[in-house]
C-alpha cells in the first residue's frame, strides 16, 4: 500500500513538472515572438505538441509565428487546427483568412442550398459533444417534469409539468438527431493541407497514370481515401483525384 502511495505521488509530481514546463515553453515562445525571433519561437510552441499537450492558444500562436516567416502551409495548417477547438474564435477565422490570401491556388464552392444548408448549419453552431451534454440535460428535465406530473395533486402543476415533459422530450429528440448528425458530419469530414510547394494530382494512384491538375502549398482538400503511398482528394469545387501522401497533411488525429 505504501509502495502505491509512492507511485501516484511520483506521477503526480511528473505531471505537474511537465504542466509547469510546459508553461514556460509557452510563455518563452511568447516573449521570443514579442521580440520578432519568430523561428525560435516556433521551437519553443512545438515543445509543448511534443508532449502531447495542445490548445487553440497553442497553435493560433504557432500559427501566428509561420505567418510571420510567410510559411503558408503550417500557417494555414495551425490555424485550422485552432479552429477545431475554437470554431466561433473571430480572431482565429480573420488570421486564417490572411493565411489563405498567400495561397496559389484559386479553388471556387459549390454552394448548399435548401434545407440541406439549413440542417448543417444548425448542426455546426455546436460540437458533436455539446448535442450530447445538451441532450443528457433534457433528460434530466423531462425526469424532474415527469416526477412533478406524477406526485402533484394540483390540476395546475400537473398541467404545467405535463406541457414541460413533453417539450423536453420534443427538443431531447430533436438533439439527438443532431448530435447523430453532427456525429456523421465529422466522420465524413477527414480535412487535409497540402504541405508540397507543387504537387501533381493524378487521375490513378500512380506515377504513370495522367496528370489531372496541380495544387500548391496552403490548399485545403477533403482526404477520401489511401491506397498504399497515395490518398485520393476532393476540393471544394468537387474535382478529385489522387495525391502522394507526403505531400499533404491531415488535420484529425
Amino acid at each position: 500500500m505504501q509502495k502505491v502511495f509512492y507511485i501516484v505521488i511520483l506521477l503526480l509530481s511528473l505531471s505537474f513538472a511537465s504542466a509547469q514546463n510546459n508553461n514556460d515553453y509557452f510563455n518563452q515562445g511568447n516573449a521570443l515572438y514579442n521580440q520578432g525571433k519568430y523561428a525560435e519561437a516556433i521551437d519553443k510552441y512545438m515543445a509543448i505538441l511534443k508532449t502531447g499537450k495542445h490548445s487553440s492558444d497553442l497553435y493560433f500562436n504557432l500559427a501566428n509565428a509561420h505567418y510571420k516567416l510567410s510559411n503558408v502551409a503550417p500557417s494555414v495548417f495551425y490555424y485550422e487546427k485552432a479552429l477545431q477547438l475554437a470554431p466561433g474564435d473571430k480572431d482565429i477565422k480573420d488570421n486564417l483568412a490572411y493565411a489563405q490570401n498567400m495561397t496559389i491556388d484559386a479553388i471556387g464552392t459549390i454552394p448548399e442550398v435548401g434545407f440541406s444548408k439549413v440542417l448543417k448549419n444548425i448542426t455546426n453552431t455546436m460540437s458533436f459533444d455539446g448535442w450530447a451534454k445538451t441532450s443528457v440535460v433534457l433528460v434530466f428535465l423531462f425526469v424532474i417534469f415527469f416526477l412533478i406530473y406524477y406526485f402533484s395533486y394540483s390540476t395546475l402543476k400537473k398541467r404545467i409539468a405535463f406541457i414541460g415533459s413533453a417539450l423536453a422530450l420534443i427538443v431531447l429528440c430533436v438533439t439527438l438527431a443532431l448530435a447523430f448528425n453532427k456525429y456523421g458530419l465529422d466522420k465524413k469530414n477527414n480535412p487535409a493541407i497540402v504541405f508540397a510547394q507543387e504537387s501533381k494530382v493524378k487521375s490513378e494512384p500512380n506515377l504513370r497514370s495522367e496528370e489531372v491538375f496541380r495544387l500548391h502549398e496552403g490548399t485545403k482538400v477533403q482526404v477520401l481515401e489511401s491506397v498504399n503511398d497515395w490518398k485520393k482528394i476532393k476540393l471544394s469545387d468537387d474535382k478529385t483525384g489522387w495525391i502522394r501522401s507526403n505531400d499533404i497533411k491531415t488535420l484529425n488525429n
